[in-house]
């Protein structure tokens, strides 16, 4: 099966920019409005200052995504409970599947890493800077 297009999504498109689904920017300001626990201890403590720009609660295709940074193609999930389930499970790996087939590099991270191994969670962010480059 054929992995969905920009074109085939109905999504706004050019060479140069990912797929952009403009029903989704409400949703999207919604989030960045009320984001969880663990998204704003990551934004406010890391990632809001960090070395290259970084987007909160960006949609790309027919997602939300929670950070994305666009110099380093990076896709950056802090997963809740839902995320655990059979159903969540499915649902992600089909994400983030798609969100590859768009050269991006999906890394996800549980509310419990951000929350309780703060440190580790930023310096394997480091890490993937690093070799991204």
């Amino acid at each position: 099966m054929a992995l969905p297009t920009a074109k085939n999504l109905n999504l706004n498109s050019t060479g140069f920019h990912l797929p952009y689904n403009s029903h989704l920017v409400a949703r999207a300001k919604s989030l960045r409005k009320n984001p969880t626990p663990a998204e704003k201890k990551l934004w406010l403590d890391y990632l809001r200052s960090f070395k290259f720009r970084i987007l909160r609660q960006r949609p790309i295709a027919h997602f939300i995504v929670d950070f994305y940074c666009a110099a380093l193609k990076l896709v950056i999930e802090v997963d809740g409970d839902s995320h655990f389930t059979d159903q969540g499970q499915a649902y992600d790996l089909e994400r983030t599947s798609i969100l590859e087939g768009y050269g991006l590099r999906v890394v996800r991270f549980t509310n419990d890493e951000v929350l309780n191994n703060f440190e580790g969670v930023c310096q394997q962010i480091e890490v993937i800077a690093l070799n991204s480059r």
